[in-house]
C-alpha cells in the first residue's frame, strides 16, 4: 500500500509553512520594529569601522546583547503568573526568548547584505545602502501589514506604512547624529 502523494505534498508544504509562519509572525511584533530600528541605526553609525566584517560583527554582537538583556528584563520583571505564583525559570526564559525573537530575526536581511560585501560579492557601499534600505522598507511593510490585519482602508494602510517608516527614519537619523 503506497503513500498518498497528495498527503505527502501537504505534509511537505506544512513543514515549510510552519517556519515561514513563525518568521512572519515574529516580524509582526514590536520586537521586530525595535530590532529593525536598532539594526539600521547600527549600520548608519557603524561605517566608522575599517571592514565590512567588523561592521557585521558589531551589529550581530550588539543586537545579541540587546536581545539577551531584553529577555533577562522580561524574566526578572514578569516571572509571576496571573495567580501570583512564580513561573519556573526555564519556562519564563523560553517564553521571553520566543516572544522577542523578532528582534533577532530583524537583523537577518540587513546582515545578509553586509555578509555579501564581507565575501567580496558586493561593493561595501552598495551593501551598506542595501542593508539600510532593507531596514526602512521592512518598517514600511510592517506598518502596512498591521494596518491590513486591522482591516484598514488602503489609504490608512499607506499612512501606517509611512508613519512606521518615518518614525524609524527619525530614530535612525537621531542615533547617527549622537554617534
Amino acid at each position: 500500500m503506497g503513500e498518498d502523494p497528495a498527503h505527502s505534498r501537504r505534509t511537505a508544504a506544512e513543514a515549510v509553512a510552519r517556519p515561514v509562519r513563525f518568521v512572519l509572525d515574529a516580524y509582526n511584533t514590536e520586537h521586530a520594529v525595535y530590532g529593525l530600528v536598532l539594526v539600521t541605526a547600527l549600520i548608519a553609525v557603524g561605517w566608522k569601522f575599517d571592514t565590512d566584517l567588523e561592521v557585521l560583527l558589531f551589529i550581530v554582537g550588539t543586537v545579541g546583547v540587546f536581545w539577551l538583556t531584553h529577555v533577562y528584563a522580561v524574566v526578572v520583571a514578569g516571572r509571576r503568573s496571573a495567580e501570583g505564583r512564580a513561573v519556573p525559570i526555564g519556562r519564563a526564559v523560553a517564553r521571553a526568548a520566543l516572544r522577542s525573537v523578532g528582534m533577532l530575526l530583524a537583523m537577518l536581511l540587513p546582515a545578509l547584505a553586509l555578509g555579501l560585501a564581507t565575501l567580496g560579492w558586493v561593493d561595501e557601499y552598495v551593501a551598506y545602502y542595501v542593508a539600510l534600505w532593507i531596514g526602512i522598507a521592512s518598517l514600511a511593510v510592517i506598518g502596512w501589514v498591521n494596518s491590513s490585519r486591522n482591516r484598514g482602508a488602503w489609504y490608512l494602510r499607506l499612512l501606517s506604512a509611512a508613519t512606521t517608516m518615518v518614525l524609524g527614519l527619525a530614530v535612525i537619523w537621531l542615533s547617527s547624529l549622537v554617534h
